[in-house]
């Protein structure tokens, strides 16, 4: 589960750098699954060369397209446009992440919800919200899933109370407050 807020600017290879072998963004993280083609259930599949440029921006998303061709054998113009083909999939993202705390939000929580009917227009709704920072459909004791991070806990009180509640087919909802993470980890996508 994501816990730390995560600011999403997707890299733009044709956009200008500085010197030729910059990487694709400056203080970046990259989060995701690699791609391809199409695998199994229509999402895109991945090669062992777009899984390994994954890797490399897994371990810093700074790194120089130049430094990551050497590293898995292609020229700086291919992992390019690798990273761009991986882009514009929404395979991964490249971002920045941030300590909430550092920028003004002191207050997270996973809400479980319970939704009555149809479960993808509540998803879209709390998509929507741009204090929901995770959304996911689940099949476990509650509907979905949302991470929440807010300012203070009367921010968090407004979001559950006045506009996650109020959401038609919002059954219930049960809140996790976060108090201390222990582990964060965005290296998943190429295991």
């Amino acid at each position: 589960m994501h816990s730390e807020v995560v600011a999403s600017r997707s890299a733009d290879p044709s956009s200008p750098r500085e010197g030729a072998t910059t990487g694709p963004r400056e203080g970046a993280t990259v989060r995701g699954t690699a791609g391809g083609g199409r695998g199994p259930g229509g999402s895109p599949a991945v090669d062992a060369v777009s899984l390994a440029i994954i890797e490399q921006l897994q371990e810093d998303g700074r790194r120089p397209y130049a430094a990551i061709g050497k590293a898995v054998g292609l020229s700086e113009a291919a992992v390019r446009q690798r990273v761009q083909k991986l882009l514009d999939q929404g395979v991964m993202q490249i971002v920045a992440v941030t300590d909430p705390l550092t920028v003004g939000f002191r207050r997270q929580a996973m809400v479980g919800i319970d939704v009555e009917g149809d479960v993808d227009p509540v998803a879209d709704a709390l998509t929507a919200m741009p204090e929901a920072e995770y959304v996911v459909m689940t099949a476990g004791s509650h509907d979905l899933l949302v991470e929440i991070v807010c300012e203070d806990d009367d921010h968090l009180l407004d979001v559950i109370n006045k506009r996650i509640r109020a959401l038609p087919g919002v059954r219930s909802t049960e809140s996790f407050v976060y108090l201390k993470l222990k582990k964060q980890t965005y290296m998943w996508g190429t295991r």
